[in-house]
């Protein structure tokens, strides 16, 4: 008998820019090639992933599960709304240039479609930087600025607690990173799993429930390097942000690492 297929629905919170989307087309795409990246190391087949990806910015008025574009080279197909609780066994929330905290019509719509997915007990939710805070703040927990300011951007060390080492098999996390929001405290009932000196809450953790991270394990060498230029360009970045940056942009980060204890996560009994 076949295994089960593993099936992961990727709400996408933004667009990518330049060269992530000339390369990928949309974050579900980066999140199946990632994905793809893990189950290979994992001795996992590609084809039992089924993953699909969602726009969840444009969603209102939309047909939910209707097929809005498909791309063959990675193997997925996007779709506006929402999906269905039966038919997924996992959601990954992207990253986002947009707040987390804001109020807009479609970030009140994903908290509220978190708070129900966290509600029942078999569909499990990973969020990823604007995904982590998006779940932070559905659990009640303060999503804000930095109070300090501080970007965290580029290849970045996290150092993991004793559940952060369990997941992930390393006493620290080399990941990148692209953020000045934070989630400011872990929510009750929510395991630790790293911090970072400008962020204290770098992931949480709720056994066959919730795993988030607040770096991006998608990420690679060029999609970082198009960000810092093109925000430097947007004098959003300083020169000092822009540089220190680029110098680490292509340092080993351990991105596959982090996916495969996603693909554990929603497998695990």
């Amino acid at each position: 008998m076949a295994p089960s297929p593993i099936r992961i629905a990727v709400l996408e919170a933004d667009v990518p820019i330049n060269y992530t989307r000339a390369k990928y087309g949309s974050y579900g795409a980066v999140f199946t090639s990632l994905l793809h990246k893990a189950a290979d190391a994992w001795n996992i087949p590609r084809e039992r992933l089924e993953i699909t990806g969602w726009d969840v910015i444009n969603s209102e008025g939309a047909q939910d599960g209707k097929v809005e574009e498909m791309r063959g080279e990675w193997n997925w197909k996007r779709r506006k709304g929402y999906p269905k609780m039966e038919d997924v066994d996992a959601v990954l929330i992207t990253g986002s240039r947009y707040n987390a905290f804001d109020n807009d019509p479609w970030v009140v719509r994903l908290v509220d479609f978190v708070k129900e997915v966290l509600a029942q007990s078999r569909v499990r939710v990973i969020g990823v930087c604007y995904g982590h805070q998006i779940v932070g703040r559905a659990l009640g927990a303060k999503v804000a600025r930095s109070e300090a300011g501080a970007w965290e951007v580029s290849v970045s060390q996290v150092n993991l607690t004793e559940k952060g080492k369990e997941l992930f098999g390393k006493d620290a996390l080399s990941i990148h990173q692209m953020h000045k929001d934070l989630v400011y405290y872990y929510p009750e009932g929510v395991e630790e799993l790293g911090s970072s000196g400008p962020c204290k809450v770098q992931g949480m953790y709720v056994p066959k429930r919730l795993v988030t991270v607040q770096g991006h394990p998608e990420f690679t060498e060029e999609i970082v390097a198009d960000l810092l230029e093109n925000r430097h360009k947007l004098n959003i970045f300083p020169d000092g942000i822009y540089e220190d940056g680029m110098a680490r942009v292509g340092n080993p980060q351990d991105g596959v690492l982090v996916a495969q204890a996603f693909l554990k996560f929603v497998m695990e009994d």
